[in-house]
């Protein structure tokens, strides 16, 4: 027999070998087998023209085709391929063949092979140069922005770090001159310590918002888990920012929702931080006589917590940037100097801080947001996912709250 016709004469099972010792799955071996069988007639025409530039087409798609987790990991599958394919060539030539022909399909093929192998090479290394070459880019840039924002993140801490001190520097000024005239200015003193203790607390948030970011960071935020209900939590946090509240003229409209009086096992202390920032966030970005609304929902294993306004919105590419470190702060000189009025100073810390909380509990957070526009105010509302934990991690915490835990039911 020819060539071409021993081909044709082992075409079925070739196929079928490669097939399955390459393939796991049917939809997959489906779609791969259609692969093989193009490249068997490529492979034909090859050996009856003698030009092995035939199988160049197939050859580049599949170079091209790897998935970026094959190209991180440094996975060379085409030439595998090739391999396989020329190793089952060999054994059904042995099997199936007698020895004349077993030797003419292996000299008609391996040129074709070779090349292919050759040509294989190169386009996997043409394809992994772009793809490290695209990474260096992709670092470049998250290197940059991330420069640009830690720069940003510098002037806005020094502004505000700056407002507590100037405070704190003009009333001791006062009361050190109330102290040399030798009298007791008048109730003065008492009205100028209150304003050293303002600045002194100021500061201290300022400085604790950092020490947190660090933790957080470092993996060391440690939780204290407890019985919790969230209905209590967002009464607590209503009762501290009614002031504002009242101030700016907002709706605060604090739903009652299935899961919002359901006990579970969190840190409270935590847990009260990471919601204050979050609606701190939204009343500072909502207009005065706007609406800040909690609801939420139960879900198998979680409670979902949103918090809705009324405010500028988020723009598509900062709803994943403001929950980093060194995330967007804005403009320095646009910032007042009043947490929570509109559009007021920060060092841009607050969310960072709730999305590391919320995932020391095992949860997740994300924001939905038509866009930024300070005019139309789209509003944003924020998804808080917390796992219900009916049990403390800590055996000695469940003995405690009197709950039986995992290990104590094992045993």
């Amino acid at each position: 027999m020819n060539v071409p016709e021993i081909l044709a004469e082992i075409r079925s099972s070739w196929i079928r070998r490669v097939v399955n010792s390459m393939a796991r799955g049917a939809g997959v071996r489906e779609n791969f087998q259609s692969q093989l069988e193009r490249f068997y007639d490529l492979l034909n025409q090859a050996v009856v023209t003698g030009d092995p530039a035939w199988v160049d087409p197939i050859l580049y798609d599949w170079a091209n085709a790897p998935t970026q987790s094959d190209l991180r990991e440094g996975e060379k599958n085409l030439s595998a391929v090739l391999n396989r394919m020329l190793t089952t060539t060999y054994d059904l030539g042995r099997e199936d063949l007698t020895e004349q022909d077993a030797m003419e399909l292996l000299g008609a093929v391996l040129p074709v092979f070779t090349y292919a192998l050759e040509k294989a090479a190169r386009y996997e290394m043409e394809t992994r140069i772009a793809y490290i070459s695209n990474e260096l880019v992709d670092v470049q840039t998250k290197l940059e922005r991330l420069d640009r924002s830690k720069s940003s993140f510098i002037s806005v801490a020094a502004h505000e770090l700056k407002t507590p001190l100037t405070l704190i520097e003009g009333y001791t000024s006062m009361m050190r001159d109330i102290a040399k005239s030798g009298n007791g200015g008048d109730g003065q003193l008492d009205s100028l310590i209150d304003g050293v203790n303002t600045g002194i607390r100021r500061l201290r948030s300022i400085v604790d918002d950092m020490i947190d970011v660090s933790l957080i960071d470092n993996n060391l935020l440690s939780l204290n888990f407890q019985p919790i209900l969230l209905n209590q939590i967002f009464t607590l946090i209503h009762n501290e920012l009614t002031e504002s509240i009242e101030t700016r003229q907002l709706i605060f409209d604090l739903q009652e929702f299935p899961g919002s009086d359901v006990m579970f096992f969190a840190d409270p202390e935590r847990l009260y931080q990471a919601f204050r920032n979050i609606l701190s966030n939204a009343i500072k970005y909502t207009p005065d006589g706007g609406r800040v609304a909690i609801a939420g929902r139960i879900l198998p294993g979680f409670i979902e917590v949103t918090v809705t306004d009324t405010g500028i919105g988020i723009s598509a590419q900062d709803q994943e940037t403001i929950f980093e470190k060194f995330g967007q702060l804005g403009n320095v000189s646009l910032h007042s100097s009043g947490k929570t009025k509109f559009k007021g100073g920060g060092p841009g810390l607050g969310l960072p801080i709730a999305r590391g909380i919320v995932d020391a509990h095992g949860g997740t957070i994300w924001v939905e947001s038509e866009g930024h526009d300070e005019k139309k105010c789209p509003g944003s509302t924020f998804h808080i996912l917390l796992p219900v934990r009916t049990e403390p991690p800590d055996p000695k915490i469940a003995k405690l709250f009197g709950v039986d835990s995992k290990q104590e039911k094992e045993k």
